[in-house]
């Protein structure tokens, strides 16, 4: 009787984190944290997170990012159970990582799934800040991989949108090593000639970019998103000389040809369809 009662906490959480943000009646009042103009809350929420007035792009729910893209009704979770543990028995990990699960609905940092675009099955994951800010455990960088060798195996094209704070310092060089991991099974799966799209969001940073969010065929990226490996106070303190204005940024990034385009949210769904398309991976008929 207990594990139905678990089972049924487990989908309420799950619900939950499907929202991607907690509930609020949709005649509150919001105020833009880039410009400060107010709005209703509701106009928030259709205008899919995005400041209705500047732009701005808020910070999302895995889920949530995964529903703006896939076609409904496809979506399916890989390895949704595999979670981290506390494998140097860091001091408190344990239970912050509890209370992580608790707030998120989620196991770990990341959802990987299978789900369809416009009809055309790929493999796709999203990092979520909410979780440890989306931090590199070791079980995010295994869901990670298996999900690089799911679309490898499949011949999927891969989707991964990236969200982090870089590695989770309580697994130490467990953290670390999952930079070498992820890379080694992209290079894999890019010598089968597999298609990798990356998309980086508000925040990309530390070993998360300086691994698989950087190796895509096609990297992409949310207006005003921060990428980059260290912050820019510490950039600045080893070099000793000011840095340029908005580094870091992706129009920065953009203009220096570390991105190929920097695409809205209410417009990624429809990029991504096109250039599934234009890579020849187009089709309801492949991939099933």
């Amino acid at each position: 009787m207990s594990n139905v009662f678990a089972q049924r906490r487990q989908k309420l959480l799950s619900l939950k984190a499907l929202r991607g943000s907690s509930p609020a009646p949709a005649h509150t009042e919001e105020t833009c944290p880039a410009c400060g103009g107010t709005f209703r809350r509701k106009d928030l929420v259709t205008a899919r997170y995005v400041c209705p007035l500047c732009g701005h792009h808020y910070p999302v729910g895995a889920y949530y990012r995964l529903s703006l893209v896939l076609d409904k009704g496809t979506f399916r979770e890989l390895d949704a159970n595999l979670s981290s543990n506390d494998p140097l028995s860091f001091p408190g990990y344990a239970a912050k990582l509890e209370g992580a699960r608790r707030r998120t609905g989620m196991n770990e940092g990341v959802v990987a799934a299978t789900g369809r675009i416009n009809g055309q099955k790929v493999a796709i994951g999203a990092l979520d800040s909410r979780f440890f800010m989306g931090s590199m455990s070791a079980a995010l960088g295994e869901k990670v991989t298996r999900l690089v060798e799911y679309a490898e195996k499949y011949k999927l094209p891969l989707i991964l949108f990236s969200a982090s704070g870089g590695a989770r310092m309580q697994e130490g060089i467990l953290s670390l090593m999952q930079m070498a991991k992820t890379s080694a099974a992209l290079e894999r799966f890019s010598r089968k000639g597999g298609l990798y799209i990356s998309v980086l969001t508000h925040p990309t940073t530390g070993g998360v970019t300086a691994s698989f969010a950087s190796l895509g065929d096609i990297m992409l990226a949310e207006p005003g998103a921060l990428i980059g490996f260290a912050g820019p106070r510490v950039i600045e303190q080893t070099i000793g000389e000011k840095l340029p204005e908005g580094f870091q940024s992706a129009e920065y990034l953009l203009e220096h040809g570390f991105l190929d385009a920097i695409v809205p949210r209410a417009q990624l769904r429809d990029t991504l369809i096109q250039l599934l398309k234009l890579h020849g991976k187009g089709g309801s008929d492949r991939g099933k």
